[in-house]
């Protein structure tokens, strides 16, 4: 068995970029960059008034002097005249500054005077108020780097300078396969034995999470012929996940049905708890080469190995800076027992205690229980050998979403 880190490495030395497409800035929320973008304008574009108030020369700004106002300049309009010597113009915040001023007195250290003249109470040094030409962005210079998952903020820096569409990686797509006698899709009438599927949504679900394609879902019994079938009629896609099978009972037949349609052996089962029976593999396609992850059944299992494993290779391969989940530190709020001989991943839900955040225990840590993952912030992750903590002794959780203050990324 593999350590988690050795796995994670090997896992990663097979990423490929899956290629590279242009969309509407409107649409790239959450898209990772592919390229850097460089700034073509000065942003703000001239120097503006950084707020309400009059655009005046300095030499002129002393408590207790009165100005004649000139025509006001509002925003998105420029100055019709130059600001004269005992002169000011009423600006609004954001406007250009008019030549001949080099500050602005706000309106609440004056009158607030709009016609005739106004009286100011305090004075201005020489770009007081002003917000410089490129102050924010100026041309060449490096807007944001490839590697960047656009949020809120950053479209709007492109848009500041002028883009209206930009360079993003394509999203990688994932086929998922379901195996075994004893799963029914939700909605069908279950046989005695069977149990409705969960797998299925999970994991179409953290691929969507990880902005990537849900391109095909299938489901299979346990049945070698049929299982190469499903497999064989998945069409072009990045990576494949199967559920189920991996293990050595009588009937885990699909490491046998991976093997035949050429799927190569890189490793099979890792040192964790849970996610122990994990196969992973790559498949030559005429499409291209493909990710295989053979997934545990159970369902937190399957969950866990994809947070560890399967995320990183596809947030990698859609060129992500970071694509590991974020982990945090806390303080065990309950002791845990250990588990010898894997590194172990624990439900986890995070409180704010005097101290910090507080990691506790979400309920039974069978890998079956999926309702304690679904009450879980996280997994606390415990390397291989190490005692369970104790209350109040320091540990690392990696978050289920979301990014955190103080955090650290990989292993």
């Amino acid at each position: 068995m593999l350590p988690v880190d050795e796995a994670v490495s090997r896992v990663l030395t097979t990423v490929r970029a899956v290629g590279v497409e242009s969309v509407n800035v409107e649409a790239a929320l959450g898209r990772v960059l592919a390229r850097d973008v460089v700034s073509s304008v000065d942003v703000p574009p001239w120097d503006t008034s950084a707020m309400d108030g009059y655009a005046v020369r300095a030499a002129d700004a002393a408590p207790g002097a009165r100005l004649a106002l000139q025509p006001p300049i509002a925003a998105g309009r420029l100055a019709t005249e130059a600001v004269e010597a005992g002169l000011a113009a009423p600006i609004a915040t954001g406007a250009p500054m008019p030549d001949g001023a080099d500050a602005v007195v706000i309106v609440e250290d004056t009158d607030a005077a709009r016609t005739g003249e106004v009286s100011l109470r305090a004075g201005a040094e020489p770009g007081a108020w002003v917000r410089r030409r490129g102050a924010d962005l100026s041309v060449g210079q490096t807007v944001l780097t490839a590697g960047a998952t656009l949020n809120a903020a950053q479209l709007g820096l492109l848009g500041s300078i002028g883009l209206t569409a930009v360079e993003v990686t394509r999203r990688a797509r994932v086929a998922i396969l379901i195996t075994g006698d004893e799963v029914a899709r939700p909605g069908e009438v279950r046989d005695p034995g069977q149990l409705w599927s969960s797998n299925h949504l999970v994991l179409a679900g953290l691929v969507q999470a990880a902005d990537a394609v849900v391109a095909e879902v299938a489901f299979v019994g346990d049945d070698l012929e049929a299982t190469v079938a499903a497999l064989q009629a998945f069409g072009d896609c990045d990576v494949v996940l199967t559920t189920g099978g991996v293990s050595v009972g009588t009937r885990d037949v699909t490491r046998e049905a991976l093997a035949v349609v050429g799927v190569s052996r890189e490793f099979y089962k890792v040192r964790m708890q849970p996610g122990k029976p994990l196969a992973f593999g790559l498949w030559s396609r005429a499409s291209g080469e493909v990710a295989v992850f053979g997934l545990p059944g159970n369902p937190v299992s399957c969950a866990v190995v994809f947070l560890t494993m399967v995320r990183p290779w596809l947030r990698a391969a859609m060129g992500a800076a970071r694509p590991h989940l974020p982990i945090v530190f806390a303080t065990a709020g309950e002791a845990l027992r250990s588990g010898p001989g894997r590194a172990r991943f624990e439900r986890v839900r995070l409180t704010e205690g005097p101290t910090g955040r507080v990691a506790w225990a979400t309920g039974d840590r069978s890998s079956g229980v999926l309702s304690s993952l679904a009450r879980a912030d996280g997994l606390m992750v415990l390397g291989p050998d190490t005692p369970g903590p104790q209350p109040g002794e320091p540990v690392r959780v990696m978050l289920l979403s979301g990014e955190a203050d103080r955090v650290e990324y990989g292993w």
